[in-house]
């Protein structure tokens, strides 16, 4: 992975920073895949939700799991209007 720039992100707590931005990284996921860019900012990934919706995954936040999309088991469905 080559860092190809900086950006400067404004944090959670509104603090800002800059950080090394990299890219293109390939994200797999049982039968999924993407390709997306990565801020980095430490030692812990966090997948955004454009790289969620691009590989057509779900959330269960009471369950605390990550799986593809049961209306669409067996590969990526996109919305395109």
């Amino acid at each position: 992975m080559k860092d190809y720039e900086t950006r400067e992100v404004v944090l959670a707590d509104g603090k800002q920073q800059t950080c090394s931005y990299s890219g293109p990284l390939k994200i797999e996921f049982k039968n999924r895949q993407c390709f997306t860019g990565a801020l980095i900012l430490g030692d812990m990934p966090l997948l955004g939700s454009i790289p969620l919706e691009d590989m057509d995954l779900v959330i269960h936040p009471s369950r605390m799991i990550l799986e593809a999309n049961p209306a669409n088991p067996n590969m990526a469905v996109s919305i395109v209007k």
